[in-house]
């Protein structure tokens, strides 16, 4: 699920926090940043049993309208469909997720069930539900169709479930865009004949894990030695004056461009200019690509570049 943009994401933040504390105790700053990365599976927990329980709500609704004393034909035998649909029904009675959310105890929607009646609301206004249920026909594809189109454009960018998500844990915020892609790709990708709806990994291998681990031990230990790696790169710039994120940034990057051969030089500094974009001022991916930009080029000329494999320095 994760990938290594937001690896990298994750530990810049964890050493920015660990500067705006001025703690230095590294075991203890390494475990928050893994546990905040474990902790992205809670939200991918928490996101799907949205799904779940908007299932149950529907299906609790007509059981108690079914029972109304003065109860009408309709209410003594609704229309099923949706609390029917094979996709919901996966999720549903998928042992490993529902195992999953009872270990992590992910009952968020269960106990705050307003969040769940308002989405609950908004699927019934919406055109492709009312076109759903008065179809007679029931195939899985149309099944999915829906069920990611619920996802997709109405829990996802849902403002009162993003403002719950920050109320209940501030470092979700970055995640969430992560996980509601992943969700949605799942949903786009069950099939037919799909048995057991099976949770997703939070790393893709050990690998990746390993490296979010050292990609913050070898900047945090070398801190010192990187910042000097560009301190005669800053001439045109007040080097005390250097945006905090941006030589966060830069301290990674060099790290990654000498002390991770197998990562390529251009992967490197592309995944460091965008999220300077992404999280620094408007011209620090500007000031970062031309430090790193001469700092590649006299590494190439003193040969410090060991990377292993064919194409990586390029």
């Amino acid at each position: 699920m994760i990938n290594r943009r937001h690896i990298r994401i994750k530990v810049m933040q964890t050493i920015y926090a660990m500067q705006q504390n001025s703690s230095d105790l590294m075991d203890s700053n390494e475990k928050f940043l893994m546990y905040s990365i474990e902790n992205i599976r809670d939200l991918y927990l928490l996101m799907l049993s949205s799904l779940i329980e908007i299932q149950k709500q529907e299906g609790n609704f007509l059981e108690v309208s079914s029972r109304k004393h003065l109860a009408t034909a309709q209410e003594r035998t609704p229309n099923k469909k949706f609390i029917n649909n094979h996709v919901l029904q996966l999720l549903v009675n998928s042992n490993q997720l529902n195992e999953m959310i009872h270990q992590e105890k992910i009952n968020h929607f269960e106990v705050n069930d307003h969040y769940i009646k308002n989405l609950l609301d908004e699927i019934k206004k919406s055109d492709i539900y009312k076109k759903y249920m008065i179809n007679n026909r029931n195939t899985f594809e149309e099944d999915r169709e829906l069920v990611s189109y619920i996802f997709t454009e109405i829990v996802a960018p849902s403002e009162k479930i993003y403002e719950f998500l920050e109320d209940t844990k501030l470092t979700w915020i970055d995640d969430i865009p992560l996980v509601n892609t992943a969700i949605q790709k799942e949903l786009k990708q069950i099939k037919e004949d799909t048995v057991e709806y099976r949770v997703a990994k939070i790393y893709k291998d050990m690998e990746d894990k390993e490296f979010a681990r050292q990609l913050f031990r070898k900047t945090m230990l070398n801190a010192k030695e990187l910042s000097l790696a560009y301190y005669d790169k800053t001439k045109n710039w007040d080097i005390d004056r250097i945006a905090e994120l941006d030589a966060i940034l830069l301290n990674m990057s060099v790290c990654e461009l000498l002390k991770f051969p197998s990562i390529p030089v251009k992967v490197t500094i592309n995944e460091y200019l965008e999220i300077a974009k992404e999280y620094s001022t408007p011209k620090s991916s500007i000031f970062i690509n031309g430090i790193l930009d001469a700092l590649v080029k006299e590494y190439k000329q003193e040969d410090k570049l060991n990377k292993v494999g064919r194409g990586l320095i390029e």
